[in-house]
């Protein structure tokens, strides 16, 4: 068991702080933010050319140091050291908490193992601040982060999530949202209640907010800008979830492949769809949708 306390007494070590930074607005930086930024010794930075805009903003002449996913192991060793020497780092990443899909949680670790005391400053995030706003029930909520991009392990981990009723939060790319929207048609079904909200804090910023099945029927015709927060309500059937992940036996194959056609998908997606949904050739799918049998 360890124990920090982190405002009271002395450590031998300097403290890491983890500064959240703006998602959007720049508004949004605290007071304690900047005034840590402008007093500790030494920032840690995702990207050094993207934090000095912010610092160049602020008037904040602190020197940085990068780190990011690529430089982390070497850069680790330096950092701590650093510490100990009875020096401070203000870890940041590009936008809103460290650590929360960005860099950081591995310095966090090894700073708690040298009892270096780590201290969490409070300040923007995209998922609880979407949330708030979603309409969707506020609690219990799980956020989840990004998705795996290969389409067979994203429907792994959506059918994982099936049987939670706590309404979940994931990031996406505007690139990647239509795709994985469809895929959790196909998953939870069309009736769930999902929320986009992009261009979080910024001018544009918009709320995006109906049944699954519509939302993958807006994105087909629509393509999205800006990074994106994807909230979809909990399972409000998790007893009967187990049905859901199972391949669909009771209905036809034509009722099937009309209800993804239904979403915005195009019939030929639909038969491949359904295809691997019921492990079955296409052409199988094809003859049977067609009334070819």
């Amino acid at each position: 068991m360890q124990k920090q306390q982190s405002f009271k007494g002395k450590s031998a070590s300097g403290t890491l702080y983890l500064v959240p930074t703006p998602i959007g607005n720049l508004e949004d930086m605290t007071i304690r933010c900047l005034n840590t930024l402008k007093t500790v010794d030494l920032i840690a930075s995702e990207d050094t050319r993207n934090t000095q805009k912010l610092l160049n903003h602020f008037e904040i002449a602190t020197p940085q140091k990068s780190l990011h996913e690529h430089n982390y192991q070497e850069r680790i060793p330096q950092l701590t050291a650093f510490l100990l020497g009875g020096r401070s780092i203000a870890q940041v990443s590009d936008a809103g908490m460290p650590s929360i899909s960005d860099p950081g949680h591995e310095l966090v670790i090894a700073c708690i193992e040298a009892g270096i005391p780590v201290v969490s400053l409070p300040g923007p995030t995209a998922g609880l601040t979407a949330l708030i706003a979603s309409g969707l029930n506020p609690q219990p909520n799980l956020f989840y982060g990004f998705l795996p991009r290969k389409k067979s392990e994203q429907q792994k981990a959506l059918i994982e999530l099936l049987p939670q009723t706590a309404t979940l939060i994931f990031y996406e790319s505007p690139h990647r949202i239509g795709e994985t929207v469809k895929n959790m048609v196909t998953v939870f079904g069309g009736e769930r209640q999902g929320v986009i909200c992009r261009e979080l804090t910024k001018l544009h910023e918009e709320y995006l907010r109906g049944t699954l099945a519509e939302m993958a029927s807006y994105l087909t015709e629509t393509d999205l800008k800006g990074e994106c927060c994807l909230l979809v309500a909990g399972n409000p059937d998790p007893v009967g979830w187990q049905a859901v992940a199972e391949p669909d036996t009771a209905r036809s194959v034509k009722e099937q492949v009309e209800e993804l056609i239904a979403t915005g998908m195009k019939p030929n997606a639909a038969i491949k769809e359904i295809a691997q949904r019921l492990s079955k050739k296409k052409q199988e799918i094809y003859n049977e949708y067609h009334d070819l049998n």
